[in-house]
């Protein structure tokens, strides 16, 4: 057996590499951050399965107002003149969900809940999100006295019972679907700000960091172009998961009577009018019960695929 010599090999490694090296150029594959966990993610099934949820259920309810109440009533009035014949039917072919004590049809009311609460979790998350990314930069990048107040003040806010708090402050804003998500938004930063400043100290003593610094950029700049970027993974993950706990804190504020209104729709308030009738008519909660843990349950398992998606660990998974 022949075997090659050693410029014979070091030809055939170069020629392998030239070949990987073209099959990645024709493959057109993006090596980027974005790039890896959008491939990674397209692996995950469950999270995938979780994205077409979310997408299906945020379009069902924005376009409810078109074809929902000709298809299935109003979610908000009663027709008075068939309410006794309509009155908590159970679910079937006309009613798939059952109809509720004034005879609304619980699909359509389930339908116009997705729309508020979900409205309420992105508004919510967003709000929670901006006020946490300004403190927890704060807090890391200066440290010091400002790493002091800031993680101190969201340790008051941690130790604070997070609902009791939320009523409070609804109580003293007054009770509106406005003044629920702001009052989730504005009690939900602390554990944002913790995971950024986490994620700003990991990188802000990097190289890059400190060249930006040497060449005279400004504190606003380096933040903005240089460790946000490199610290936006943890918080849109984070973020993801944040959705579905804004979405169970309203449904949780509605079944006290403290967020959204009558005969306003919401998941909450469903529940709360199905419970007297739960050896009778269940599906009164049963419905808006399964609407909340699908949809929290997709928001975790799409955050739980990003967090692995952009975990740079897996880049070559």
């Amino acid at each position: 057996m022949l075997y090659p010599s050693p410029t014979q090999k070091l030809g055939m490694e170069a020629a392998s590499e030239a070949v990987a090296q073209e099959h990645d150029k024709g493959s057109g594959a993006s090596r980027t951050l974005w790039g890896d966990a959008w491939r990674r993610l397209r692996q995950n099934k469950l999270a995938i399965i979780a994205a077409v949820w979310i997408i299906f259920v945020a379009l069902v309810a924005i376009t409810a107002d078109l074809w929902a109440p000709q298809l299935l009533g109003s979610p908000t009035a009663a027709d008075t003149t068939q309410m006794a014949a309509q009155s908590l039917q159970p679910p079937s072919l006309e009613h798939p969900f059952g109809t509720d004590v004034t005879g609304r049809d619980i699909l359509v009311r389930v339908i116009y809940g997705a729309r508020i609460s979900l409205t309420i979790g992105l508004l919510a998350t967003a709000i929670s999100t901006a006020i946490g990314l300004v403190m927890g930069a704060l807090a890391a990048y200066y440290g010091g006295i400002w790493d002091t107040i800031i993680m101190r003040a969201a340790d008051i806010f941690l130790a604070f019972p997070y609902v009791l708090f939320v009523l409070c402050l609804i109580a003293a804003l007054g009770q509106s679907i406005t003044n629920v998500f702001v009052a989730i938004g504005i009690l939900g930063w602390p554990s944002i700000a913790r995971v950024f400043r986490s994620a700003i100290l990991s990188v802000k003593e990097n190289d890059y960091v400190d060249a930006a610094r040497a060449m005279g950029a400004s504190d606003a700049r380096i933040i903005a172009r240089h460790i946000f970027p490199n610290s936006v993974a943890s918080i849109v993950v984070y973020a993801t998961m944040n959705i579905g706990s804004a979405i169970l804190s309203e449904a949780a504020i509605s079944f006290l009577g403290m967020g959204v209104q009558p005969p306003n729709p919401s998941w909450g308030i469903m529940i709360q009018d199905g419970q007297a009738y739960l050896m009778t008519a269940p599906w009164l909660m049963i419905m808006p019960g399964l609407a909340i843990l699908s949809t929290v349950l997709a928001f975790t398992l799409l955050g739980d695929g990003l967090r692995d998606a952009l975990d740079v660990k897996m880049k070559d998974a």
